[in-house]
């Protein structure tokens, strides 16, 4: 009898101590319950001027032909009144919303409508239906990953349509670039309002919600984990990579289009900054369903900060250089140019690279060989919100051992040739390079603080074996 009792005692504090690490894991593991002052305030900040940001870039572009200060100097000195600035900016048209409510719904059928066929032929290429990672709910979701397919058919039709059919010019995004603004952030607060009422009312998994109760912070952040309609409609992937990440390349074709329009040539920055940004897009859609096990979907609910930040932010601020060179044509020496390229291309490497490395080691549980030798690991525990222990190795070898983070900083070499295909006369081209450097450095940190809830004493083993986040030696 005592002995049933003993056994039943232990039984329940083991009950007992799952259910504070479930907690733990449920409070920490994906994004935060509870919002500090310091959290609250800086998004209170973005959702009031990171709309401004964007604004006031496009602007200067349009009426200060790119000068970032001088939209200032005539508002000090008198010379200008925010409504004379005003006045100038094209306003919402009933082109541009046909305009934008056309690409959307195709890129919407193409999402929803054609499942992938390009893993069918593509050696290497993974698509097709696809598991994501396990969320804290204990849920593994499916995705339709047929981006590149999307991304491919968007650019056939607009290369026919230049050379061939001629509905409309190439320099229509160009053309119509302040109208469609006003229609992107429509779209972008239309979806992240909508995610948020979802949530509230009807989630699609309701142990994947998570509610502060801040309105602000909830908004920004979301409360949803995976907000889906329907079994395919995801969200996140959609709001990630498509529309956004599609139009880049057609934007920059666009601005490359503008130039020939204007000058009679295509410069060689324009060029390179097409081809350096083209490569960046066509990784991300080929690598698609590695996508699925970053940070954007295995820990941010989707919210604001994804959904209006993926229809105006990134197509908009991501694009600065090739809308500068339409302002400012610049030809580069040659010299230069192929410096710019080489290092595009190396940070394009190491970046590709340090990612393939995490990508092969995760697919072969370790069975692998890096840099010619066994991957060295750390292997780590966590709990899902109904009390499931899964486990989890962390690589400690090739550039994983160098740096915790190291695909940023092959990340940042890339963003740094974009800027320097730009030349040096104006600051705006290199905003991309600054806030990439803030980005990824608030994510490392971000990330880690994650992981630190999320597996505990064993990263702390982890960082003790790679102890730099981004630059060996350094930081």
């Amino acid at each position: 009898m005592a002995a049933h009792q003993e056994k039943k005692l232990a039984e329940d504090r083991k009950h007992q101590n799952m259910q504070n690490d479930t907690k733990t894991s449920q409070g920490q593991w994906g994004r935060a319950w509870e919002v500090d002052w310091f959290s609250l305030a800086s998004i209170l900040f973005l959702l009031m001027f990171a709309p401004l940001i964007v604004y006031y870039f496009i602007m200067s572009c349009a009426q200060y032909q790119c000068s970032l200060t001088d939209p200032l100097l005539d508002l000090v000195t008198g010379n200008k009144h925010l409504s004379d600035i005003w006045n100038r900016t094209p306003m919402l048209t009933y082109r541009a919303a046909a305009i934008y409510s056309l690409w959307v719904t195709f890129q919407v059928f193409l999402y929803v409508s054609i499942p992938d066929f390009c893993h069918k032929f593509l050696p290497g290429y993974v698509g097709g239906v696809q598991e994501g990672a396990v969320t804290p709910a204990g849920v593994v979701n499916k995705y339709e990953i047929n981006g590149l397919q999307a991304w491919i058919i968007t650019h056939v039709l607009w290369f026919a349509n230049a050379s061939c059919f001629h509905f409309f010019s190439p320099t229509i995004i160009f053309d119509n670039w302040i109208p469609l603004l006003w229609c992107a952030n429509i779209l972008g607060y239309a979806v992240s309002t909508f995610a948020m009422i979802k949530g509230y009312f009807f989630p699609t998994n309701a142990k994947d919600c998570k509610i502060t109760g801040n309105f602000f912070y909830d908004y920004m952040m979301g409360i949803e984990f995976n907000p889906r309609i329907g079994k395919w409609f995801d969200f996140k992937l959609f709001f990630n990579g498509r529309p956004g990440i599609v139009a880049w390349t057609l934007i920059n074709l666009s601005f490359a289009a503008k130039q020939q329009e204007l000058y009679g040539e295509v410069t060689s920055s324009m060029i390179l900054v097409n081809v350096l940004q083209g490569i960046y897009v066509l990784d991300f859609f080929w690598n698609e369903a590695w996508y699925l096990k970053t940070i954007d979907i295995c820990h941010d609910h989707f919210g604001w900060y994804l959904g209006w930040g993926d229809c105006v932010w990134l197509p908009y601020l991501y694009t600065l250089q090739g809308l500068y060179l339409v302002y400012h044509p610049v030809q580069l020496r040659t010299a230069y140019a192929i410096g710019v390229l080489m290092l595009g291309l190396l940070g394009y490497y190491v970046f590709r690279m340090t990612n393939h490395q995490k990508d092969l080691f995760r697919r072969t549980n370790g069975n692998c060989r890096i840099w010619g030798k066994k991957p060295e690991y750390i292997e780590c525990s966590y709990m899902s919100v109904d009390g499931t222990k899964f486990y989890s190795k962390l690589m400690t070898s090739g550039f994983w051992g160098w740096a915790r983070h190291f695909n940023y900083t092959g990340d940042l070499m890339g963003s740094l040739a974009y800027c320097l295909a730009c030349g040096f006369e104006h600051m705006l081209p290199y905003f991309y390079i600054i806030y990439m450097t803030i980005l990824l450095t608030h994510r490392c940190i971000r990330d880690e603080h994650r992981c630190s809830s999320k597996y505990g004493k064993d990263w702390k083993c982890y960082t003790a074996v790679v102890p730099y986040r981004l630059l060996p030696g350094i930081f």
